[in-house]
């Protein structure tokens, strides 16, 4: 079947609904892991316990240290009418992005636990709201994160389909997490522990950078064509070590479709910090990350377009149509793939 990849329908695909992992792996080393190599175009399967060993030679992996945040918040309006929040991003020092379920307008004022209050400022066209936040005085980001800490909830992507559970807070966490502020987790990175990571060490260098993971990477695409999407935009920062590892001749192997959309929008910007907003397609490829590890993402996404940015195509779906068959669990806290 040939697909154009400029179009969107190219990028769907039924998944039975079983193979959508309500939880992650455990150990999560134990997670699968489909290895495509693209010189000898092989596929073959193994496990993240066997990762070390199939790493290519001299590379080094870049990892994201985001922290995801409980973002999500419950609530009621004045009215009494409830309400659920999803803190998206700062937009400033005291505005904020959010979604939220239940109807609001300009000016409704929401009343959340332990004294915290939303003021909606405006409504946008893409559904987001700009919020400002109170508790006695106007909220700055590191004001709010003690109370969401406190009253929030672990902002668990939709598909996922259950009720939170107190090992979601350090499941849907990665070992490394350091710097607040993302509403997603850097999802490839979750099959990593203080054990694979030592013996990954051993023969490559392990290197970081922050993307703020915002809810914007689970927005659908709705033009028909991919080029004609507008790409959300995410905070980050590359500190200088990391810098000079891009601007080398060294082979990186990125953890994550956010590891790759940063380190590529560096390569392309030479900014090390700011928002990156790049969208990665087969008519947009990597210029230089050498190879990718990644879950397996949801249909007509723009991670699925980034997989096939990498290997095409009509060879993306191939994997997928493998890993379904072979009985690989999706998403979030599903299995993975390594590119090489």
């Amino acid at each position: 079947m040939d697909r154009d990849p400029l179009l969107l329908e190219s990028y769907d695909y039924d998944l039975p609904s079983h193979l959508i992992a309500k939880h992650p792996a455990d150990p999560p080393e134990s997670a699968r892991l489909l290895v495509y190599d693209r010189k000898d175009k092989s596929i073959t399967h193994a496990t993240f316990f066997d990762l070390p060993s199939l790493l290519p030679k001299d590379s080094h992996l870049l990892f994201n240290d985001t922290k995801v945040i409980k973002a999500r918040i419950f609530g009621k309006k004045s009215s009494g009418g409830k309400v659920e929040l999803l803190l998206n991003r700062p937009l400033s020092e005291e505005r904020f992005s959010a979604y939220i379920r239940g109807k609001v307008k300009k000016g409704t004022i929401l009343h959340f636990d332990a004294g915290l209050q939303a003021k909606v400022i405006e409504l946008l066209d893409d559904g987001s709201r700009i919020v400002e936040f109170y508790k006695e005085k106007k909220l700055g980001f590191f004001d709010l994160l003690p109370i969401l800490q406190n009253i929030g909830h672990v902002p668990l992507p939709p598909y996922i389909d259950r009720a939170e559970t107190k090992a979601d807070e350090k499941d849907y966490q990665p070992i490394f997490a350091k710097k607040p502020g993302a509403v997603a987790a850097p999802t490839a990175s979750l099959h990593f522990t203080p054990k694979l990571l030592e013996q990954i060490k051993k023969e490559h260098p392990i290197h970081f950078l922050t993307l703020h993971v915002g809810a914007g990477t689970f927005k659908p695409v709705e033009a028909e064509r991919i080029d004609s999407h507008t790409m959300h935009s995410e905070y980050y920062e590359i500190p200088i070590s990391t810098q000079k590892i891009i601007q080398s001749q060294t082979p990186i192997v990125a953890v994550g479709t956010t590891v790759t959309r940063t380190v590529e929008y560096f390569w392309r910007t030479k900014r090390a910090s700011g928002e990156c907003d790049l969208f990665l397609h087969p008519q947009n490829p990597p210029q230089r990350v050498d190879h990718l590890i990644t879950n397996f993402h949801l249909p007509k996404s723009t991670l699925l377009m980034l997989v096939a940015s990498f290997v095409g195509l009509e060879k993306t779906m191939e994997l997928y149509q493998e890993a379904m068959e072979k009985g690989y669990r999706f998403y979030s806290y599903g299995d993975g793939m390594l590119i090489i």
